[in-house]
């Protein structure tokens, strides 16, 4: 059906979407269940109650401030966001949508602690067009997020043959052969104890000036902490033209501070700041190696001290103990997973231009530029 945006009736967000604050809730409170607890930087676990019927909506308010999530189902929003009480009648799927384009971080209120005030948002000027149009716009965009989803189920799965792989073999040590393995000093046959200083050539960030900071794409991407946690590869934001400590293609990027022991990888060249650390394997066998960080970095803020938060200089983390196994399984292990971790990289680039091209329709959809 198509309605010219003339039909688009003129108003304020509070006449699309009312938010309410989230409710607190700390890890020890909750139980395993099917519901979603959605804090401001998206899913951070299930608990077995929900506060919110799905589908809803709910925005940072404090920590990633502006961001923007879905709940299809029930769920339990966290203190540090707000979430949509009343969608006013309207498509929840367009109203999530809707709001990408309001550029909400710019309503940040707090000082060291961002801050995003209802009360601040809820008078902005919107067009809300006829439930015909909210209907096609989001059926159109969700193609777009279906796809990205369907290929992120498919790396999450990937994620965990190579991980359940890594645990059968080097943690339950039934391994390819291992019936025929002596034990030799608590170790199988030609496996030897070692340090990460041991397996690993390791670059320790350094942050330039501020001045050298920029979000324009200037020198090369810049990261001082693990971004998008939970995510293998980083998305870039903020650019150095200071090219102090850099990270190869593929290097492993562990934070070194606030908090110890968060993991990810760079698919580009980037520049490093003070927390974060980069590895290579001396030995080529950088998939085997990123799976024996995360084995060993279970919990996060394992190692390092500090009076106000955790950090670790490069000799306590080069001195963590490893095992190194024989030559002939870190080569069978590799064989099976870097075939994945190239599937990895391919879904996520691929998700990359999804969303891309779905950014690009967006503002022309809920302009009215593009009539449905």
């Amino acid at each position: 059906m198509k309605l010219p945006s003339q039909h688009w009736k003129e108003g304020q967000l509070q006449d699309l979407v009312f938010f309410q604050r989230g409710f607190d809730i700390t890890q020890a409170q909750q139980s395993p269940g099917p519901y979603a607890v959605i804090s401001s930087s998206g899913i951070t676990s299930y608990h077995n109650e929900f506060k919110a019927h799905g589908p809803g909506v709910v925005i940072g308010r404090k920590g990633t401030l502006g961001s923007i999530h879905f709940s299809e189902s029930d769920y339990w929003p966290h203190d540090t966001t707000l979430w949509s009480r009343d969608l006013r009648g309207n498509n929840a799927r367009f109203v999530y949508y809707y709001l990408h384009t309001l550029n909400l971080k710019r309503f940040d209120v707090g000082n060291s602690n961002p801050t995003l005030n209802r009360n601040h948002i809820h008078d902005l000027p919107v067009r809300i067009p006829p439930m015909a149009v909210q209907d096609s716009i989001a059926a159109i965009l969700s193609v777009y997020d279906t796809l990205v989803e369907n290929n992120q189920r498919r790396m999450a799965l990937l994620e965990e043959a190579a991980r359940q792989l890594y645990r059968e073999w080097f943690v339950r040590l039934r391994f390819p052969g291992h019936d025929h393995t002596r034990i030799i000093n608590g170790l199988p046959e030609e496996w030897e104890r070692g340090t990460l200083g041991d397996l690993a050539e390791i670059t320790m960030g350094q942050s330039p000036e501020s001045k050298h900071y920029n979000e324009d794409g200037e020198g090369l991407p810049f990261h001082q902490g693990v971004t998008d946690f939970g995510d293998r590869f980083v998305t870039h934001r903020v650019y150095s033209n200071a090219l102090n400590r850099l990270a190869e293609p593929g290097d492993i990027l562990c934070s070194v501070r606030a908090p110890v022991g968060r993991l990810n990888v760079t698919l580009d060249k980037i520049v490093i700041g003070r927390g974060l650390a980069a590895l290579r394997s001396k030995t080529g066998n950088q998939s085997l190696l990123l799976q024996q960080l995360r084995a060993h970095f279970f919990k996060e803020d394992l190692i390092g001290g500090g009076a106000i938060f955790a950090s670790v200089t490069k000799k306590e983390f080069s001195a963590q103990k490893l095992l190194k196994p024989a030559d002939r399984l870190r080569r069978a292990f590799e064989d099976v997973t870097i075939p994945c971790d190239e599937q990895i990289r391919i879904l996520h680039l691929q998700n990359q231009q999804l969303r891309a091209a779905r950014d690009l329709l967006l503002p022309l959809l809920m302009s009215g530029q593009i009539a449905v």
